[in-house]
């Protein structure tokens, strides 16, 4: 198998468990899996949400906070949480990892752009597993905005694979994949297991909102795998329940939805 650089997405949903807490049990699966593909021989990074949700629990919030001064306050404290967990849990098995937080803005200037690349390299080059998150605790226009450019970072995920010029973008989700109607709602639900081309027909199929704990939904995630596959990047969008699942795609078995990188 070559040496491939790898970009994997994990959603608050799959960080969280019901009662808005850290779940531990998949942290550690995904620290220790990630940590093996990085063995390997290849490059991961890691894009992953749940700031604010693990922040607003830590602090013994009654509900998820509405206003942008308790969301961004929510957001530093669940960042410190996440990153604590990922340190430990990466540090069993002997990874170093580097936080890297993110605003529109950096993504805009060419020149923060190119230093953004180069620090992403540098950290590659040695082996370190840089883990990438919207920076909510100073940015506000993606916690404002409906239609927010990063969406739940799935948006985020296909910027950082495209400026790492990544081989293949995993999007761990709540669901197993890309359905031809919302399997939440209907039975009789069919999983799309490839789709060559993200076209105006396929966007029609995308619904709202996913989990509650979460603000991805399938529109954002198709937005990410568009613009990732149009950069050459094959994107893959399956269930993040259980990490190990992530083995399943380095054999090349058919799981989730595979979106194909246009050459």
């Amino acid at each position: 198998m070559k040496k491939r650089r790898i970009v994997v997405k994990v959603g608050t949903s799959t960080l969280t468990n019901e009662m808005g807490k850290s779940n531990l049990r998949t942290i550690e699966k995904l620290a220790m899996v990630l940590s093996d593909i990085q063995n390997m021989g290849n490059e991961v990074i890691l894009v992953s949400s749940g700031a604010i949700a693990v922040g607003a629990n830590t602090m013994h919030l009654k509900e998820k906070p509405t206003t942008m001064r308790m969301k961004q306050a929510a957001a530093a404290v669940g960042q410190c949480t996440n990153m604590f967990l990922y340190d430990k849990f990466f540090g069993y098995y002997d990874k170093i990892v580097a936080q890297i937080l993110l605003n529109a803005e950096d993504i805009a200037q060419e020149e923060k752009k190119e230093n953004l690349t180069n620090t992403f390299n540098a950290l590659l080059e040695n082996g370190i597993i840089p883990i990438v998150n919207e920076n909510d605790s100073v940015s506000y226009t993606e916690i404002e905005s409906e239609d927010r450019l990063f969406g739940d970072n799935d948006m985020l995920s296909a910027v950082v694979a495209v400026l790492c010029q990544a081989d293949m973008l995993v999007i761990l989700s709540d669901i197993d994949g890309f359905f031809d109607k919302d399997p939440r709602l209907y039975k009789d639900a069919q999983l799309i297991s490839r789709i060559e081309n993200i076209d105006e027909s396929v966007y029609n199929l995308a619904g709202g909102a996913g989990s509650r704990r979460g603000t991805g939904g399938m529109k954002t995630k198709l937005q990410a795998a568009d613009l990732a596959t149009g950069n050459g990047i094959h994107t893959l969008v399956t269930n993040g329940k259980n990490p190990e699942i992530l083995y399943e795609i380095f054999d090349g078995n058919k799981i989730g939805t595979l979106f194909v990188g246009k050459k």
